[in-house]
C-alpha cells in the first residue's frame, strides 16, 4: 500500500513509497547470507500528481530563471541572425554533452565518422543516436505528449535496445545497489504499472501556461527522471524533452542551448538536485538548470566565434569561382566537419564527381585533410572545426561560474 503523499511548506508534493513483494528468479542460488539480502518486500517510489500542483519559487530563484530565460532568448536571436546556421553544430555538442553525463564519451571525430555510417565504436554510435533523438524532439514540439516521448526514446534506443525502444518499461528498475534486486538501491523507481498514468499527469503539467517556461522544463525533467519510464536511456530522453519544451514554448526558435554542457561542470550537484526534487525541493533543480544556461551559452558563443573565424580564414585560401560547389562545401563542414563524397553530393545537390572536385579544392586550400591513406571509401575532416569542438568539450568540464 502506498503511503500518503506529503506536501512540504512550499506546496510541492513529494514522492511517497509503497511496499512491493520481491521473489528473485535465482532465490535458491548462492551463499545463504547473500540470498537473504535479496528476498522479501522492498520499498518503491510512488509518483505524486503534479498536473495542478502550485509552483512557488523563492524570489531569488525566480529572478535567476528570468535572467537565464532572457539570455536564452538573446542567444537565439544571435544565432537566428547569423549568416551560417550553427543549430546543427550546437545540437551535436549538446547530444555529446548529454551523453557524457551518462559516461558515454567519444571524440568529435569518432562521432562524425559514426554519422557517416562508419560504425564500430559503441559510444560514438550511441551519441549519434542521441543526435537523432534530439533532432526528433525538436520536430514534435507541436504535440508534447506521451507519444512524442516514446518517439524520442525509440530514436535513441532502436539500435541498442530494440525490444524496449519506444515502449514504457514492463519491469522494475532502480539506481545503485546490485543488479540482482532492488534491495539496498539508492533509489527504486515506481513499479511499472504506474508509469502510463504518471506520464499522462506529466503531460498535463507540460501543457500548463502559468509556470515560467525554463522552470517548467526543469521540473518536467526532474519528474521524468524520477518516474524513470524506460529501462535505459531515461537521462538522455529527459534532456531531449527539456529542449522540446523550450522550443514548444517559444523560448527558442533556431538555437539549441547546450544545457547539458553547463550541467557537466558539476554532475554531482545536478544529481543531488534530482534527488532533492523527490523530497519536494523544486528550487534546487530549477536553479541547476537556470545556472547551467550561462556557462553553456558562453562556451557556445566561443565555439561559434572559433568556427566563424576559421571559415573567414578559409575564404582567403579557397581558389574557386564564386558560386562553385567548393564554397557551399566550406559552409557545410562548419557543422558537419567529417564528410565523404556521397554526403557532399547529397547535401550540395551535385553529382558525386562534382562533389569530389569541391573536396579537392578544399584539400588544396588546407580546409580539409583526408583521414587515413586509403584510396577507396575515403573520408575527409575539417581539423579547425573538430579542434573547436574539442575545446568546447574541454570547457564543459571546467567550473567557471
Amino acid at each position: 500500500m502506498a503511503t500518503d503523499q506529503a506536501r512540504p511548506s512550499g506546496g510541492w508534493p513529494t514522492f511517497s513509497t509503497e511496499t512491493v513483494p520481491w521473489e528473485p528468479a535465482d532465490a535458491g542460488y548462492g551463499p545463504r547470507a547473500a540470498r537473504s539480502a535479496h528476498v522479501g518486500p522492498y520499498e518503491a517510489a510512488v509518483p505524486p500528481r503534479i498536473a495542478d500542483a502550485p509552483v512557488h519559487l523563492p524570489s531569488a530563484t525566480a529572478a535567476l530563471v528570468a535572467e537565464a530565460s532572457a539570455e536564452v532568448a538573446r542567444f537565439d536571436g544571435e544565432t537566428h541572425a547569423a549568416t551560417t546556421s550553427f543549430a546543427a553544430l550546437l545540437l551535436r555538442t549538446e547530444a555529446a554533452s548529454s551523453s557524457q553525463i551518462e559516461n558515454l564519451t567519444s571524440s568529435p571525430r569518432a562521432v562524425a565518422l559514426a554519422e557517416l555510417g562508419r560504425r564500430g565504436r559503441a559510444n560514438a554510435d550511441e551519441i549519434v543516436a542521441n543526435v537523432t533523438a534530439m533532432t526528433l524532439a525538436l520536430q514534435v514540439t507541436d504535440r508534447l505528449d506521451g507519444a512524442a516521448v516514446l518517439a524520442m526514446h525509440h530514436a535513441l534506443m532502436i539500435g541498442h535496445l530494440p525490444a524496449a525502444a519506444g515502449h514504457w518499461r514492463d519491469q522494475q528498475v532502480w539506481i545503485g545497489g546490485t543488479s540482482r534486486s532492488p534491495h539496498g538501491a539508492a533509489y527504486v523507481a515506481p513499479v511499472h504499472h504506474r508509469v502510463p498514468e504518471a506520464m499522462d499527469d506529466l503531460t498535463a503539467f507540460m501543457a500548463r501556461d502559468d509556470v515560467p517556461l525554463l522552470a517548467q522544463a526543469a521540473l518536467t525533467h526532474a519528474q521524468f527522471e524520477a518516474i524513470h519510464p524506460f529501462p535505459d536511456g531515461n537521462g538522455r530522453t529527459g534532456r531531449a524533452l527539456l529542449h522540446a519544451q523550450l522550443r514548444h514554448g517559444g523560448l527558442t526558435r533556431e538555437a539549441i542551448v547546450p544545457v547539458s554542457a553547463g550541467l557537466l561542470t558539476d554532475t554531482d550537484r545536478y544529481f543531488q538536485a534530482l534527488t532533492a526534487y523527490r523530497d519536494g525541493d523544486v528550487e534546487a533543480v530549477v536553479t541547476e538548470v537556470a545556472q547551467a544556461v550561462f556557462p553553456a551559452l558562453a562556451s557556445s558563443r566561443r565555439l561559434i566565434a572559433d568556427v566563424t573565424e576559421a571559415r573567414a580564414a578559409w575564404g582567403e585560401r579557397i581558389r574557386a569561382r564564386r558560386g562553385a560547389a567548393a564554397w557551399a562545401l566550406a559552409d557545410l563542414v562548419t557543422t558537419r566537419p567529417v564528410v565523404d563524397a556521397r554526403l557532399a553530393a547529397e547535401r550540395l545537390g551535385v553529382s558525386t564527381v562534382n562533389a569530389q572536385l569541391a573536396i579537392d579544392r578544399l584539400v588544396e586550400a588546407g580546409v580539409l585533410e583526408q583521414i587515413g591513406h586509403g584510396t577507396r571509401d575515403r573520408v575527409w575532416q575539417a581539423g579547425d572545426v573538430l579542434a573547436a569542438m574539442e575545446r568546447f568539450a574541454d570547457r564543459s568540464h571546467r567550473r567557471t561560474w
